[in-house]
């Protein structure tokens, strides 16, 4: 029996990813989309938004995918709540890529990776009991819930000064945890943590520990990794900026990745370095990182999908 060739397959079920299904279904391109295990990607984790346009009055992240799901499907989209666990690329222009999702083969024409990244966190248990009730990895996403209190930030990176800056406008106080005696970030970062007035830094620094009634953070426990000396601090948010890992193992050695192993685009649009392979979403951005944003470079890889197929005939 000959297999069918798809025009477009979508991997991944972000913001990025439903975009994608809803323009390419919109193009007849008839793109089938494979959810992998986290389908809604990190929004699903994520309670309140209320920074993403057409939700005046706000939309848990969960219902938001929900909303995306339903719109993308109403355009004939197939979802398949299945992961695709290994790859295997064309080179050829015009080439048809393979994907499969355990044993089952399936071909493609044009392929749109929008398996997004997965903000790294340090592993305590705590931190998954105050999921969602204080603790966050994304300040821009979080940060307006913790207005005039006080708040940690666990990181001695550029994304941790830079959210740690971000805090501050916003907060009473935050307190930066720094493991080593110095930060790893950039120098224009570190002169604005230092002229921030209400950032405190303290290095050799580690939290290990959260508590707090109801499942709500009131407290981090912290330890001095030189003295062994530990201490609290009372804060009502904790902010785990150790950066992100994007989902791009099963692609690696096959298309362009950057040194932190992201997808490599060219600019100004979502091709990579394969011919009708194209990356939206945070698995190939490090710098925005938004669901909006994210959805933007979805509807872009749909395009140049479906410009890629309309030049092969």
């Amino acid at each position: 029996m000959e297999q069918n060739i798809l025009d477009c397959v979508i991997v991944g079920s972000g913001p990025s990813g439903f975009t994608a299904a809803i323009y390419a279904a919109r193009a007849d391109l008839k793109p089938e989309l494979y959810t992998g295990l986290e389908p809604g990607g990190q929004l699903t984790t994520t309670t309140e938004v209320d920074n993403f346009p057409g939700y005046p009055a706000g939309i848990t992240g969960p219902e938001m995918m929900m909303d995306l799901q339903k719109q993308a499907e109403r355009f004939d989209t197939k979802v398949h709540y299945e992961m695709i666990t290994k790859a295997e690329f064309s080179k050829e222009n015009g080439g048809v890529h393979k994907l499969y999702a355990g044993n089952k083969e399936i071909l493609a024409k044009t392929v749109i990776i929008s398996t997004g990244a997965t903000a790294k966190y340090l592993g305590l248990d705590d931190e998954k009991k105050y999921a969602g009730g204080g603790v966050s990895a994304c300040a821009t996403c979080d940060g307006f819930f913790y207005r005039g209190k006080d708040v940690v930030v666990v990181g001695a990176g550029d994304t941790a000064a830079e959210e740690a800056t971000y805090l501050a406008k916003l907060t009473r106080k935050v307190t930066m945890l720094v493991r080593k005696d110095v930060f790893r970030a950039s120098k224009a970062m570190i002169h604005r943590v230092e002229n921030t007035p209400n950032i405190e830094v303290k290095f050799n620094h580690e939290l290990i520990g959260i508590e707090g009634e109801n499942s709500l953070v009131e407290r981090a426990l912290i330890i001095n990794n030189q003295t062994q000396e530990k201490s609290t601090v009372d804060v009502e948010g904790i902010f785990i900026a150790i950066g992100h890992k994007p989902n791009t193992d099963i692609f690696a050695g096959q298309i362009d990745l950057d040194e932190n192993g992201y997808i490599a685009t060219e600019k100004g649009s979502t091709r990579t370095n394969l011919p009708g392979v194209f990356a939206a979403g945070d698995v190939q951005d490090h710098i925005y990182r938004q669901a909006i944003t994210a959805a933007g470079s979805g509807c872009m890889a749909a395009m140049d999908a479906e410009k890629y197929l309309a030049e092969l005939h």
